[in-house]
């Protein structure tokens, strides 16, 4: 045990997490002969790198990931097409710099949304928070909030978060007044901090998710396009049964990803809704 003035000290500095590593710090200074500026750069290191630690833990709990996906164990062999290079760009965190949109599509089961979580993971590991939610559970927060009173604070909450990843978009149609609340996060954060969506929807067929209001919908998709990174994924689903004996299985189709731009060229959000 160290003496109870060490403990007093290190605690009302905040520096308590010290007495985890002092005792071993302390014998490595001593074998190593090391000065004693060695030894205290030793035991601020290692504090250091407990914060980080809590920091990295306290933000992968705060994303609410729905398990823990990586780049790491992502098969990019069942989507041979998919451009490896774009992906792990995205990996280092510029978009996040430039605030641009991530779109990702494709049909269910291609890994969209591991796709989305390892992104998220990514960003976690550079400092940054990260909230992952699909769309019914994010309109849904903001319903019941609404009927509590605390919609501001709620809504202020999603505004802000530096990367909000929006899993399953228009996997239902939005009605009133979901399709508003949709489109006022989105236009409060647009050019503010960077949305990243995905969708088993084809980009022409986004216009279908607001049948309220399509205009609405134009100004929504408008801001979701606009300089966004688009990644398609195209290929067979992870979830599909095993195959019977003696079958044949089908190989995975080809994926693609593109960058999208402000340009008057064939765009699938430009398709007439």
């Amino acid at each position: 045990m160290q003496p109870q003035e060490l403990r007093h000290t290190l605690s009302t500095l905040r520096l308590s997490g010290i007495l985890d590593s002092l005792e071993a710090r302390n014998r490595q200074a001593i074998d190593g002969q090391l000065a004693y500026t060695e030894f205290l750069a030793l035991l601020l290191q290692d504090e250091v790198a407990r914060r980080d630690q809590r920091k990295f833990d306290t933000r992968i709990r705060q994303a609410h990931f729905q398990s823990h996906k990586t780049l790491e164990d992502f098969a990019f062999d069942r989507l041979p097409g998919v451009n490896r290079a774009l992906v792990h760009d995205l990996a280092t965190g510029h978009y996040l710099q430039e605030r641009a949109p991530v779109l990702i599509v494709g049909p269910c089961g291609t890994g969209k949304s591991h796709l989305a979580q390892a992104l998220g993971h990514c960003a976690i590991r550079q400092g940054v928070d990260v909230l992952f939610i699909t769309q019914n559970a994010l309109l849904g927060s903001l319903h019941a909030a609404r009927a509590t009173g605390s919609y501001a604070r709620r809504f202020r909450q999603l505004a802000t978060v530096s990367l909000l990843i929006i899993d399953d978009f228009g996997l239902k149609p939005l009605h009133r007044p979901h399709d508003e609340d949709f489109h006022d996060l989105i236009a409060e954060r647009y050019e503010r901090v960077t949305t990243l969506l995905t969708s088993n929807l084809d980009l022409s067929e986004w216009g279908e998710v607001f049948p309220a209001n399509r205009m609405l919908g134009v100004a929504t998709i408008d801001r979701l396009r606009h300089g966004a990174y688009r990644l398609i994924l195209e290929g067979e689903s992870y979830r599909e049964p095993r195959p019977l004996p003696g079958m044949p299985q089908n190989s995975p189709k080809i994926a693609g990803c593109e960058r999208g731009q402000n340009r008057p060229s064939l765009d699938p959000f430009e398709s007439p809704f």
